[in-house]
């Protein structure tokens, strides 16, 4: 059994008291809503006659079905405005804040708590969302939940939960060029499976995480769950505090000090105990993508797609199944996959960084998006909207033929207008490559970090990014 983990000492710290079930009630200190997951919760709330007692530690925000072109209300889908009358009415007779399109705050759950200050080391974070572990990027244990559960963090600010264990990832060396933090994690899955980490925390620790920004970490962190862990998180550094210092909800002036104490302090020590341990080298990842229908169906770049016999015998329907819906073949390469629709945005990678790297790759490729492909860009917030065209990123995509869209989740799982059609492939920066996650059922989905997005774009095909980034190297040197 782990022990001393930042994972066992936050747990500790927040567990009201043990069940008969054997569960722990588990305080909830953050609680993140959006329009999906929370009417049914606040009727169900209605129904019981119940209050929220502490409406102060829930934040709202809209982004699933919210449109990423026209916003203007109300929406042209009626269950969207629907939805969002319904967030209105809940947040304003509970008490709740709700960050608004148009007022600077709006996005993607998973990126506006954390570019607010509001998610910080320590923390056990909820959300009716299952990339709710991108919050432990920040040293929080951070869950996805349910509808119910929703309720029950309402009503109640606690949750029953069964007890994880504890595998420390411990990923060591240095990222090569053109390889970045969605290349490590679907690198992770892949070998890991999609069902490796169930029961599990996932500890991301070693010098190659230690190096990473807070971006990126919440690009790791984010896909855990897709590896069947219930949460991941990074141990809080200078990096982390950092991050933080300044933001409008993080503490300031002497809590700061006293904060950045503790957080020290709640972060696994040299004495703490794992329940498993795995181990990976930087330099063994390539820039990679999904071939199939699960996100540890992935590739590097340079590689073929693997023969079902290289998988347990247990997955070979599955992967037969996958083979079939891609209309791709064991031996193909992945490299010249042609694409259809290519999507940058997502809570997995639509954050600043990625947007200034797309941009970085566009230029330097210097070409426009193929004439076969509908390439758009949506960033994940309105904060991270407004820094990128101060940047004038907004320039360099349109200038390039790609369009700029407003911030939502928009085709990560399309529960709003942007959707593939029929039979269309996409390059997509989001997490899942599920049958009909984009919207149709029968579209297909490459996973690819947003530089690889970029150049499959202006390509019209998978390739290899690294060939853009050495080309200039290489002009330089002629």
């Amino acid at each position: 059994m782990s022990s001393r983990t930042l994972f066992d000492k936050v747990w500790d710290l927040h567990a009201v008291r043990a069940l008969p079930s054997g569960q722990t009630q588990l305080f909830i200190g953050l609680h993140l809503i959006h329009e999906v997951t929370s009417p049914q919760a606040f009727a169900m709330l209605r129904e019981r006659g119940l209050k929220v007692p502490f409406p102060e530690r829930t934040v709202a925000t809209v982004d699933h079905i919210v449109p990423t072109e026209d916003q203007s209300r109300p929406y042209a889908d009626t269950l969207a405005e629907e939805m969002m009358v319904a967030i209105e009415t809940n947040c304003r007779e509970f008490g709740i804040r709700l960050f608004q399109p148009g007022s600077g705050k709006q996005g993607v759950v998973h990126i506006i708590a954390p570019e607010q200050g509001l998610t910080l080391p320590g923390m056990t974070v909820a959300c009716g969302d299952s990339h709710t572990a991108t919050h432990g990027a920040f040293g929080a244990i951070a869950f996805g939940i349910g509808t119910s559960q929703v309720r029950d963090v309402l009503a109640s600010q606690t949750l029953s939960m069964s007890r994880l264990k504890v595998r420390k990832i411990q990923v060591d060396g240095a990222l090569r060029p053109g390889v970045y933090a969605k290349d490590l994690i679907l690198h992770v899955l892949r070998h890991l499976t999609a069902k490796g980490g169930v029961g599990f925390a996932y500890e991301f620790a070693g010098s190659t995480i230690d190096a990473l920004s807070m971006e990126e970490r919440m690009t790791v962190c984010n896909m855990a769950i897709e590896g069947g862990a219930r949460c991941g998180y990074v141990n809080p550094d200078q990096t982390t505090f950092a991050y933080l210092k300044g933001r409008e909800h993080a503490p300031s002036g002497p809590a700061w000090e006293r904060a950045v104490a503790w957080w020290k302090q709640v972060a696994s020590g040299p004495d703490a105990q794992f329940d498993d341990v795995r181990t990976f080298r930087a330099e063994d990842i390539e820039p990679t993508v999904t071939w199939g229908i699960s996100p540890d169906h992935g590739v590097g770049v340079g590689e073929t797609i693997p023969a079902k016999e290289s998988f347990t015998q247990d997955e070979w329907a599955t992967i037969e199944e996958a083979y079939q819906y891609m209309d791709l073949k064991a031996g193909q390469r992945i490299a010249g996959v042609a694409i259809d629709v290519a999507f940058i945005g997502s809570c997995t990678n639509g954050r600043l960084s990625d947007l200034r790297e797309a941009a970085r790759v566009i230029t330097a490729h210097g070409g426009t998006v193929a004439k076969s492909v509908k390439a758009f860009i949506v960033p994940g917030s309105e904060a991270v909207k407004i820094a990128a065209e101060a940047e004038g990123l907004d320039k360099v995509f349109v200038a390039h033929g790609f369009e700029w869209r407003n911030a939502g989740c928009s085709m990560c799982l399309a529960m709003n207008p942007d959707k593939l059609q029929g039979r269309q492939v996409s390059a997509s920066s989001s997490n899942r490559n599920f049958k009909g996650r984009q919207g149709s059922p029968a579209g297909r989905t490459l996973l690819m970090s947003p530089a690889m997005v970029a150049v499959a774009a202006l390509e019209g095909k998978v390739t290899d990014v690294r060939t853009v980034l050495q080309a200039p190297a290489a002009k330089a040197k002629a």
